[in-house]
């Protein structure tokens, strides 16, 4: 008993943890409302480290009283946790299960605590029980070989975790019980739980956190990236894009698509700014349908596109080049219940061997211009590609499905 005092002091260490984690998520949800699984997780952590002050202080004071509101705690906390979890993965736990799993874990709390005590009983109901619930999360939320590292950091985290349960509880449980005779502190199992909450709940924790973090972080790339109009990169985005990609690909052919609406000018003054933007949008619609996964596809003017594309030389480029031409001028496009008529001019160029991205644009704007001066809904490319050896006779001349 004398050591009550210091182990009583130690084991505020775990709920103390846990609050720091609330308060993180919470942050994270303040600063980017659309993650409500943040401040599903805040709550989880906050209830988490309820549960463990509840042991710790020995309160509400009784056996039975103790087991089941730490338990119902536990039990809220973890089933919270599982849908935070499952939500950032885009997929649900469901509410008449996640009410079913309390209900099981509260009825055999109480019938082990009032009906048939036993305490060895409720330890196992506990930690099996939480251990099979976060399994079965971990094994939904298995990663693909297509998604990120903090997906699979996340999940081995999870499984790690999840399967902890299990060798504790059968290793410590029926050993070091405590008695009455004893703090609860005292016994080994106490002491080895409190450790593992801790540890492995705050690596869980900081393993979500950093996740939810990251994905914060692309998302606030991407808007800063995209257009918000078109959908599509915006001149930096596509700038910054495509200036990595030619710097990784020295000997590949590669070429430049690089468009603009004709007369968009007077559309925006005969039918008005909406319409213009309709017909913006339904264009920079048509450019990421026609493009591969691999291509890159940006607004990087007004009304001016511009389509980076590997592996493609120029006959797959002026392919292209013409489908999109012909599906927006052969047909009449509605637009805020107005038949248009959409006609775009292109200009194609073909990756030099000292071309960088800005002279590459140069040149792709030159023949955009050569377009016009032709009479507009016209194509003007490179007149004649470089050699690339041996690389050149594996790029496919077409280098996406047809619209």
């Amino acid at each position: 008993m004398e050591n009550s005092p210091v182990i009583s002091m130690t084991g505020l260490i775990g709920p103390t943890i846990m609050l720091v984690f609330a308060i993180g998520f919470i942050w994270v949800w303040c600063v980017d409302r659309r993650h409500l699984h943040s401040a599903i997780l805040a709550i989880a952590c906050a209830l988490f480290g309820l549960a463990l002050l509840s042991q710790v202080l020995q309160w509400p004071a009784g056996i039975g009283p103790n087991a089941l509101f730490s338990g119902f705690l536990y039990t809220l906390a973890v089933v919270l946790a599982s849908v935070g979890i499952l939500r950032r993965a885009g997929k649900r736990l469901g509410f008449a299960f996640g009410v079913l799993l309390i209900a099981a874990i509260m009825i055999s709390l109480w019938y082990f605590a009032y009906v048939q005590p036993n305490l060895l009983a409720r330890i196992y109901v506990q930690n099996f029980g939480y251990g099979a619930i976060l399994l079965l999360v971990a094994l939904r939320i298995l990663p693909s070989r297509n998604t990120g590292r903090a997906d699979h950091v996340l999940f081995w985290v999870l499984l790690a975790f999840a399967l902890h349960f299990f060798p504790r509880t059968l290793l410590t449980a029926k050993r070091s019980l405590p008695t009455l005779a004893m703090a609860p502190g005292d016994s080994l199992f106490w002491q080895t739980l409190q450790l593992s909450l801790s540890v492995m709940g705050a690596a869980l924790a900081l393993t979500v956190l950093a996740t939810i973090l990251t994905d914060v972080m692309k998302e606030l790339r991407q808007d800063r990236d995209l257009d918000g109009l078109t959908g599509v990169l915006n001149r930096r985005g596509f700038e910054e894009t495509a200036d990595r990609h030619l710097k990784s690909r020295r000997r590949a052919p590669l070429a430049l698509i690089v468009c603009d609406l004709d007369h968009f000018k007077q559309i925006n003054d005969t039918l008005g700014h909406h319409v213009g933007d309709a017909a913006l949008k339904a264009f920079g619609n048509m450019l990421r349908k026609c493009a591969r996964s691999s291509d890159i596809v940006g607004r990087i003017g007004g009304e001016e596109f511009a389509l980076l594309l590997p592996h493609t030389d120029l006959a797959g480029a002026r392919d292209l080049a013409e489908r999109l031409r012909s599906a927006l001028s052969s047909n009449t496009h509605s637009i805020h219940q107005r038949d248009v008529r959409l006609s775009a001019s292109f200009g194609v160029a073909l990756k030099n061997a000292d071309d960088n991205l800005a002279t590459l644009l140069m040149r792709a704007d030159r023949l955009l211009y050569d377009a016009k001066q032709a009479g507009r809904d016209q194509i003007v490319s490179d007149p004649a590609p470089p050699s690339y050896g041996s690389d050149a006779g594996a790029v496919p001349s077409s280098p996406a499905p047809s619209t």
